[in-house]
Formats: C-alpha cells, sequence, structure tokens
C-alpha cells in the first residue's frame, strides 16, 4: 500500500503557520529538520496510514506528534491520506473541525 498524501487548505494554512513559528523562534536549520521529519512521516503514513492512533475527540482522525509543540491530523481514505491541519500544542484545546 502506497497512499497518496493530500492536503486540505486547512493543512497547507497551519503547516505554514507553524513553519513561520518555527523559523521566529529557532530559525532556518530547525525548520529543515521539521520538514525532514514531516517529509519521513508521510512516507511512513503513505505505507502504513493506521500507525498513529485516533484522536480521542475526532475518531475519523489519526494524531501525530511530530514535535512536542505541534500535531498532525490526517484521515485515511481509500485511496489517499488527507491531511486535516497541523496544530499549536500550546494554543488552547481544538476547535477546528
Amino acid at each position: 500500500m502506497n497512499l497518496e498524501i493530500k492536503f486540505t487548505p486547512k493543512a497547507e494554512e497551519t503547516y505554514e503557520a507553524v513553519v513561520l513559528q518555527l523559523r521566529e523562534r529557532w530559525g532556518d536549520r530547525f525548520v529543515k529538520k521539521f520538514e525532514n521529519k514531516i517529509s519521513k512521516i508521510f512516507d511512513t503514513i503513505s505505507t502504513t496510514p493506521y500507525i498513529y492512533p485516533t484522536d480521542r475527540k475526532f475518531t475519523d482522525l489519526r494524531k501525530c506528534i511530530p514535535h512536542k509543540n505541534c500535531s498532525m491530523f490526517y484521515k485515511i481514505n481509500d485511496d489517499h491520506i488527507l491531511i486535516a491541519y497541523f496544530w499549536d500544542n500550546r494554543q488552547d484545546p481544538l476547535v477546528i473541525h
């Protein structure tokens, strides 16, 4: 199984916000490490999409934590993985959906 990775508009928006925040706090070198980690996660979930647990509140989504300050939520579809959004874990509780 090698599923295609697709982004929702919210995922694109929130990913850019996380990257911007990381760049401001820790610089380009840290952002590059983060992007490499995300790329490896994409490789992993495209072949083993059930590796990460479902979210307790939104059971149709799976939650991955690529960094202690950031979570990524995704949905498994028949022919692709849909990245729903990224979340800064230091924010208020989730209200997206």
